[in-house]
Parts: structure tokens; C-alpha cells; sequence
């Protein structure tokens, strides 16, 4: 039986689960890394993706969004030239009360008897305007690195923004992003 969509487990309609002594079998995280690129070096230009709706991240959805970025400044600046960071952890357990379909199953399956279901996966719990990625580059590589988060926020299940956090407010008038 495959997963389910990440739509059945976006909402972030319940308590947090995050206490792993009620776990017995702990799903691993997909997540490879959470620093990408030079992660020492200094870097005049802050670039992050903001989501804007309360929701939950699945780590399916972390990984894709942290390989597409990743690669594109990979491939465009060089591994030197930059710093990338995911800002999010999953910590939250989701949990599934899986059913049986088929004939007979109304015999076998207890239905809601002690439906607390097993864990299947983990989720980062994102508020709004919460930052998701940051990007940390030079003045040359800034376009790579806003396209490169304009290629991670399709991947996420909530509207995403690009946002400046450190730029010289001299070099963004020069690139045209306003005063």
C-alpha cells in the first residue's frame, strides 16, 4: 500500500506529537543534510523562502525542496559561493489508523476501537511568514540564489515568498528591487 497524498497531512489541526517515548518504531527523517555549500565563509547577501499559511512540511516535501535548490547553485555558482541552510526541523509524528478495504473486512477490522494509528512519517510544523530556506551568497550569484528558491517553493504546501534578509540597500537599488 503506497503513502498517502501530502494533502491528507498538511493541515496543522492538532496538538504536536513529539514525544518519542510513546514511539516505538521511529520513521527516519530523509532529510540528508541540513548545510549546503561553504558553510564558514562570509557573504554579503541574505536571501531566505518564507512560507505564509500555518501548515505542516512533510520531510518528503523538505528533501525535494532542499535537492532542487541545492543543485541549482551547485550547478550555476559553484560549492564555494554559497551557504544554504534549511530553517526547519521535523519533529512532528504523523500518525495513520490505516483500514482494511476488501471483502470481509467489516469482520476483521475493529474500525475506531483504540484508533490512535501507528506513526508513518514526520512533518515540520511551520508558522506564517516563517522562514524555510536561506541562502547566504555573493552580490554576483544572487540571481542563481533567488532562482534557485523559486525552484524550491513549488515543492511546498504552502504559498511561499522570497524575501531579502541582508543586502546592502545600495547594491538592491543598483539590481532594481526596489529603494
Amino acid at each position: 500500500m503506497g503513502k498517502r497524498p501530502g494533502h491528507c497531512y498538511r493541515e496543522a489541526d492538532r496538538q504536536p506529537f513529539v514525544r518519542k517515548r510513546f514511539i516505538h518504531r521511529q520513521p527516519a527523517s530523509r532529510i540528508v543534510s541540513f548545510d549546503m555549500g561553504e558553510t564558514g565563509g562570509d557573504f554579503p547577501v541574505e536571501v531566505s523562502l518564507y512560507g505564509l499559511e500555518r501548515c505542516q512540511i512533510r520531510h518528503q516535501a523538505l528533501e525535494a525542496a532542499r535537492v532542487a535548490s541545492n543543485r541549482h547553485m551547485t550547478k550555476y555558482a559553484g560549492r564555494r559561493n554559497y551557504h544554504l541552510r534549511m530553517r526547519v526541523k521535523p519533529y512532528h509524528y504523523l500518525r495513520e489508523n490505516k483500514m482494511i478495504s476488501g471483502a470481509g473486512a467489516d469482520r476483521v477490522q475493529d474500525g475506531m476501537r483504540k484508533a490512535f494509528g501507528k506513526v508513518v512519517g514526520v512533518a515540520a510544523r511551520v508558522r506564517p511568514n516563517q522562514a524555510l530556506i536561506t541562502i547566504r551568497t555573493t552580490e554576483q550569484h544572487l540571481k542563481t540564489a533567488m532562482r534557485a528558491l523559486e525552484k524550491a517553493a513549488p515543492k511546498m504546501p504552502t504559498p511561499c515568498k522570497i524575501q531579502f534578509d541582508k543586502i546592502d540597500p545600495d547594491l538592491k537599488r543598483r539590481l532594481g528591487y526596489g529603494s
